[in-house]
């Protein structure tokens, strides 16, 4: 990115600043210094998007085939359970697709600027080009600047880039809008603000980003194409053979649309739904929190998990681990900044602690013990440093107080060191200097040992920092320039340090190699760094690449091929880069769950399946964008996640087998009446239909949504096939709802024929009434077995069923009150058309129960021997 110049008809301001006029001019001109908000989609057309998707106007075709078919009622129904579900996905994708308004967060509310001479302070919004910025440690910058000087100035911009260590930019560099100041001063010139910041361009890219149709709907899109054929074709047969049968065209038609309703799963999407936010739910315990609900099945497609490192893997907690000094090497042991520790160093402790007091007087980061937790305060690395001297038995505030600074040469990125003067006895002073190895050890004229214990370290993937001191002849401190401060250097030592790798990490990759999803670091951070990581944890495999984002190839279809591998690191990645290979792994074919935190990171989050965003180090802008939000940044998370996902697309197979068992055994009543031409009465009416589907029939279908993850969950890949497979549609229409139509048609004419209606004739409706009772009973009991032989695909109904999932328990005994209420509640069973079943209509009802329970075993054991 160029940094834009200030236009020719506004020079830039003088030593004083602008003056309060021109500020205004400018203001005027320019807008304020405020975020572009993108207009939303009218709410109305977002609610009309769900009323009218394919399966919505599947039922809206349904619900006027009802009324013109003279079933009101019904229709009704069906139009109350669309509009439900519309409004239901309605409020969730208005509230997950507002993650570019959240950029405006980001902007402080003041900035102190330099205005007709004075210092003042003004609301960010009110900044303007040319404008001249006071920054200070603690700052947010509110707007693009160019830095006309600085004095120890470190920026955090991993918002921006990813890049967890702080750049410590030079005069005539920049800041970015949305980066914060870590250390130092500096006066800088706005020269962008509002839409043309680099922040609103992320933002316009996050607006950009339309999120892909997730594997759930695609393959729900499959169950509802074909539910519908077949239900319309069904119909259509059903409409000519009973015509050809002699019957009369409105019964006919009626006939038609008691099929084509009855095939029809009003029930299935509040199920779904209502499943989803129950995993969601579940999630939630595990420190997971699901934004958008279909993200909860496409967990479980996920074949790449695109990681990030700082935080994610590691805890962000940088520490010194290993130390050499000349006479000798020492291990240090210890937990993130806690003083408490152990140095072993055997005959070089004296060494080893005169390096660590040096190290800490030339740094300024510190650990303090705030609300008895040791906190970090600075940078992470020279945190580290302060904690060794600690854990050395050391007071570097003692020493401070001792031997006061006297003179301090920051860190400069093109020196790659910093330098320290502290005081000494009679006049006398002392430099410190520590910095990377390569630039320190030149300084100190050093033996080979030295280097060879610095490529030692960087090939373990060590953070390297040299350590080299001298005493300064009285007199001498504050004149010298650097060069001749470093001159004749003794060199104390060298550290290497690490930011661990989360507890649970190691365990959590190998889970994902167990369940074949691929893994792939993306971080900001150096290379040698990134991959030291990646092997500690398990993530990088024997040969796989890492590769620094300026090498990526320009060409997406060239890019997802050079790291479509497992185990493959990208360093020093940026925002577009990560946006860039979620696509290119998207186009490969593959699932992709892409984690971040920061502001870079929404675009891509939203471009992947399901995106990642931290819970707690995470801006408010990734988490709006995310799909899944982790509450505990932890990316073992992820994978727990992940078995909740498969588990989901398990149950979602369940509760459609359980629904179209209920659809055959609801179907059969149409198809004897129009076989039959009218001989037979309808068993079933298309109220009780719909009472069996939102009704009996909801609350065992939800419970099945709600199976926990099994053991194996995480074995082998991800089911993506189909939800609809053959083995489904066999057992629901050929095995499982045969079983329920014959007991369920057997009572009905049992019940008729006992009560002494003869074929052909028209029974009383008190006898049709009983009848239709016990179908109806029939139905209902049936679907209650179903329920517990659904609750596995391979494993009969036992006494395992009624463990392991309370809440299917509590759905059968809800059903069977609902049975009672449906049957013996007087109004309720008036508008069905039913009443109680006589004892033998009861006696035979009941037999649903064994007959689909021994059915389901034999089915399972017979198509057990055949895979085998």
């Amino acid at each position: 990115m160029t940094l834009p110049d200030l236009p020719g008809d506004r020079p830039p301001a003088g030593p004083d600043g602008l003056g309060t006029a021109e500020a205004a001019r400018r203001l005027a001109a320019d807008g304020p210094n405020a975020l572009p908000v993108p207009r939303p989609p009218a709410p109305v057309l977002l609610l009309l998007r769900q009323l009218t998707h394919f399966f919505a106007v599947m039922l809206w075709v349904a619900a006027g085939l009802a009324v013109i078919g003279g079933m009101p009622q019904l229709g009704v129904a069906i139009a109350v359970v669309v509009v439900v579900n519309g409004v239901f996905a309605f409020v969730q994708e208005y509230r997950a697709d507002r993650a570019g308004q959240r950029l405006r967060d980001l902007l402080p509310v003041r900035a102190t600027v330099l205005r007709d001479g004075h210092r003042v302070t003004v609301a960010a919004e009110e900044l303007v080009r040319g404008d001249v910025v006071l920054l200070d440690a603690g700052d947010r910058i509110s707007a693009d600047l160019r830095l006309d000087r600085v004095d120890g100035l470190a920026l955090d911009e991993s918002l921006l880039t990813g890049e967890s260590v702080p750049v410590r930019p030079d005069t005539g560099g920049r800041a970015l809008a949305g980066t914060f100041v870590t250390q130092g001063t500096a006066r800088a010139t706005v020269t962008a603000t509002g839409a043309a910041t680099r922040l609103a361009g992320i933002a316009a890219l996050t607006r950009a980003t339309r999120r892909p149709p997730g594997p759930l709907a695609q393959r729900l899109s499959q169950v509802v194409r074909v539910v519908a054929v077949i239900a319309v074709l069904v119909g259509v047969v059903f409409l000519g053979v009973a015509l050809l049968l002699g019957m009369d065209p409105t019964a006919g038609f009626l006939v038609a649309v008691g099929v084509t309703v009855a095939l029809v799963p009003e029930g299935l999407l509040p199920t779904v739904t209502l499943s989803l936010a129950r995993a969601a739910h579940a999630m939630a315990r595990e420190r997971a929190l699901v934004r958008r609900l279909e993200a909860v099945e496409t967990l479980g497609s996920t074949t790449v998990i695109c990681t990030d490192k700082t935080g994610t893997l590691t805890g962000n907690r940088m520490s010194v681990v290993r130390v050499w000094t000349p006479p000798g090497a020492a291990e240090v042991h210890g937990s993130g900044y806690d003083p408490d520790g152990t140095v072993d160093a055997g005959p070089a402790r004296a060494a080893v602690t005169r390096l660590a007091g040096a190290a800490a007087r030339a740094v300024t980061g510190r650990a303090v013990l705030r609300e008895g937790v040791w906190t970090p305060v600075g940078d992470p690395m020279e945190v580290a440093l302060h904690v060794l001297a600690l854990r050395c038995g050391l007071d570097p505030a003692a020493d401070e107080r001792a031997r006061p600074e006297v003179r301090r040469v920051v860190f400069d990125p093109r020196r790659r060191r910093t330098l320290a003067v502290v005081g000494g006895p009679g006049g006398a002073a002392e430099v410190v200097v520590v910095g990377a190895g390569e630039t320190v050890l030149p300084l100190c004229g050093t033996e080979p040992a030295a280097a060879s214990a610095v490529d030692a370290m960087a090939r373990d993937g060590l953070r390297v920092l040299a350590v080299a001191a001298r005493v300064l002849p009285p007199g001498t401190a504050d004149a010298a320039a650097p060069p001749a401060l470093e001159r004749g250097l003794e060199l104390l030592g060298v550290v290497g340090l690490q930011d661990p790798p989360r507890d649970g990490v190691a365990e959590a990759v190998r889970r994902c190699r167990d369940a074949h999803i691929r893994l792939t670091m993306i971080t900001g951070d150096h290379p040698a760094t990134a991959r030291a990581v990646a092997e500690q944890v398990g993530l990088a495999l024997p040969g796989s690449p890492v590769v620094v984002a300026a090498d990526l190839p320009p060409d997406d279809a060239a890019l997802g091929e050079l790291i479509d591998h497992d185990g493959t690191v990208v360093a020093r990645a940026t925002p577009e880069d990560k946006l860039r290979i979620a696509r290119a792994l998207r186009a490969r074919g593959h699932i992709v769950a892409m984690t971040g935190d920061g502001v870079n990171d929404g675009p891509a989050l939203r471009e992947a399946d399901i995106g990642v965003a931290m819970g707690r180090s995470g801006t408010d802008v990734a988490r709006e964008a995310a799909d899944l939000v982790l509450l505990d940044d932890h990316f073992a998370t992820i994978v727990t996640a992940v078995a909740f996902g498969r588990a989901t697309f398990a149950n979602i197979r369940r509760f459609l087998t359980y629904h179209l068992t209920d659809n055959v055994a609801e179907l059969a009543p149409f198809l004897l009446w129009g076989l039959t031409a009218g001989g037979v009465p309808l068993a079933l009416g298309v109220l009780q239909v719909l009472a069996l589907d939102i009704g009996t029939d909801l609350l065992p279908a939800l419970a099945l949504g709600a199976e926990p993850p099994t053991s194996s969950a995480l074995r082998g890949p991800a089911r993506t096939g189909r939800l609809v497979d053959r083995r489904v549609l066999g057992r629901a229409f050929g095995v499982l709802g045969p079983t329920e139509a014959v007991v369920e048609l057997g009572a009905f004419l049992a019940v008729l024929l006992l009560g002494g209606w003869r074929w052909g004739a028209t029974p009383s409706v008190p006898l049709l009434a009983a009848a239709s009772g016990a179908a109806f009973t029939a139905v209902v009991l049936g679907q209650l077995a179903n329920a517990f032989a659904c609750r596995s695909e391979h494993r009969p109904a036992g006494r395992w069923s009624l463990r392991g999932n309370r809440l299917l328990l509590v759905a059968v005994v809800v059903e069977l009150g609902l049975l009672g209420v449906f049957l013996a509640v007087p109004p309720v069973a008036g508008v069905l058309g039913h009443t109680l079943p006589t004892a033998a209509g009861w006696a035979l009802a009941a037999l649903a129960v064994p007959a689909v329970l021994l059915v389901d075993r034999v089915h399972k054991a017979a198509t057990r021997g055949r895979a085998a």
